[in-house]
């Protein structure tokens, strides 16, 4: 009898359905997003405490620059919020603060809060909540593959040495363990340009939940499904056998 996988070290979420869970309560979709954020505490808490070393965030894609510029505005400030009044608890409780994406998009203000929020947080060594900001899994590889090569032009690195490893260090995720679990709120059945690279071997998981509705009892049901797959990485179950 195999083994099954024990509790995920690395989580990420896809945090949709705000927008609808707002329509359905016959308010504007910035209700959702305000409900949404108040989620967010309780799953970095519920995370914390179960060990998981690192939980990121799918927060704004860099698709979501397209969206109607009040609905921005009120998301940028949402975050500021967030970041105002977490940051000492999150300090506190030891969690180290990072954001990914094409963060000079964001105005000044919002990039510079950002900065200075991991900032007071870079001595944390305890959990990593990593939010992706401004993020695209495209743009993610397209930019390493720039810097890779600016660097093999400028003698910093031989082609040869490129493989899977080296590619890693050169996403903004450089530094982190790819997610063993994702977990994707609302029942889209898509990973929208999140992590393309880091998700190749990650076990998904869809709930027909809302982002708002997603309580910490419904993370754990996800966890305990997470729990009785096996991850093979390409083997057969009788070797993962062999190997204990």
């Amino acid at each position: 009898m195999t083994t099954k996988s024990e509790v995920p070290n690395h989580i990420a979420i896809i945090m949709d359905g705000n927008g609808r869970w707002a329509k359905k309560k016959f308010q504007p979709r910035i209700f959702g997003h305000r409900e949404g954020m108040k989620r967010v505490k309780e799953i970095v808490t519920f995370c914390r405490k179960s060990g998981i070393k690192v939980l990121s965030l799918f927060a704004f894609s860099s698709e979501n620059w397209k969206r109607p510029k009040q609905e921005i505005q009120f998301l940028m400030s949402l975050l500021e919020e967030y970041v105002r009044k977490e940051v000492e608890q999150l300090k506190n409780n030891n969690v180290k603060l990072r954001f990914i994406g094409d963060l000079k998009k964001l105005p000044t203000r919002y990039y510079n809060i950002i900065k200075e929020s991991e900032r007071q947080l870079e001595h944390c060594d305890g959990m990593i909540l990593n939010i992706a900001l401004s993020y695209g899994g495209r743009q993610d590889i397209l930019n390493a593959v720039k810097n890779i090569t600016e660097d093999c032009i400028a003698g910093k690195i031989a082609s040869q040495e490129i493989d899977e490893s080296l590619f890693s260090d050169y996403l903004y995720t450089s530094g982190l363990p790819d997610p063993d679990f994702l977990i994707r709120t609302s029942g889209e059945m898509r990973i929208s340009n999140f992590f393309l690279w880091q998700l190749a071997y990650t076990e998904i998981y869809i709930t027909e939940t809302l982002w708002p509705d997603f309580s910490a009892e419904h993370l754990e049901k996800a966890i305990r499904d997470y729990g009785f797959r096996e991850r093979r990485f390409g083997k057969i179950s009788e070797q993962l056998n062999e190997n204990r």
